[in-house]
C-alpha cells in the first residue's frame, strides 16, 4: 500500500487539479493576496510571502506518504489560484481526507469548487476505491461548512478543544465524511450542482 496515492493531474472544464510543485509559487502568492485570505482567524491560509514554505511543507509531507497535494489551475491559461490535498492519508483502511484548500477570493463561489471535489472525490471513490473520505473544518467557519454540506458530506461530530491555533485560540473541529455507500448521491448532487450553473462552490 505504500503507493497507493501517487501524483495525479485531474481535469475538469471549469478547473485543473495539478501535482504542486514549487514553480507555482508566483501564481499562488497573486492568488493568496486576492481576498486577504490569510486574515480569517479561523484558517490557515499562508500569508503572502509564506507561500514558498507552504508549498516545500506540503511536498514534505507528501513525501511522507500523509499528504497529496494539488495546485488549483484555471484551465484557459493555467495559472495557479488555489491549493488543495489530499491529506491524513491512511493507506492500509482506504480512507483520506480532502482539505487544506483555499481559493483566491475572486473565483469563489463560480463553481470551480463543486468541480474540484467532484474531481477530487470521484477520484478517491473510483480509483483508489476509499471506503471513505472525510473533510475537516473550523466549526466557527460557517462558509467552509456550508460548502461541505452542498457536497452532501455528513456531519460525523464535532471534535471539542481539538487543536491549538497560531493566534492561540483552541480548535473545535467539524469532522463531515462521504462514504463509498454515499458517492452515487453525492456525485449525481454535485453534477446537479455543475448544470444549474455550479454556483454552490
Amino acid at each position: 500500500m505504500k503507493d497507493w496515492i501517487t501524483p495525479v493531474t485531474l481535469r475538469g472544464s471549469r478547473v485543473v487539479l495539478a501535482p504542486l510543485a514549487p514553480a507555482h509559487g508566483p501564481d499562488l502568492e497573486t492568488a493568496v493576496a486576492d481576498g486577504a485570505l490569510h486574515r480569517l482567524w479561523y484558517t490557515a491560509v499562508p500569508a503572502p510571502g509564506q507561500v514558498a514554505g507552504e508549498i516545500d511543507s506540503r511536498l514534505a509531507q507528501q513525501a511522507a506518504g500523509t499528504m497529496l497535494p494539488f495546485a488549483v489551475l484555471r484551465p484557459d491559461d493555467g495559472a495557479a489560484i488555489g491549493m488543495t490535498t489530499y491529506m491524513n492519508i491512511d493507506a492500509p483502511n482506504r480512507r483520506l481526507e480532502i482539505g487544506s484548500t483555499w481559493y483566491a477570493a475572486s473565483v469563489q463561489r463560480s463553481g470551480l469548487n463543486t468541480e474540484a471535489k467532484l474531481l477530487l472525490l470521484g477520484h478517491a471513490f473510483e480509483d483508489l476505491d476509499c471506503i471513505a473520505v472525510e473533510f475537516r473544518t473550523h466549526v466557527m467557519n460557517r462558509q467552509s461548512r456550508a460548502a461541505i454540506e452542498r457536497l452532501g458530506a455528513r456531519l460525523d461530530g464535532i471534535l471539542r478543544a481539538h487543536k491549538i491555533l497560531p493566534n492561540g485560540t483552541i480548535r473545535d473541529t467539524a469532522v463531515y465524511s462521504v462514504t463509498a455507500s454515499d458517492w452515487p448521491s453525492v456525485r449525481a448532487n454535485l453534477l446537479s450542482l455543475l448544470e444549474r450553473g455550479g454556483r454552490g462552490g
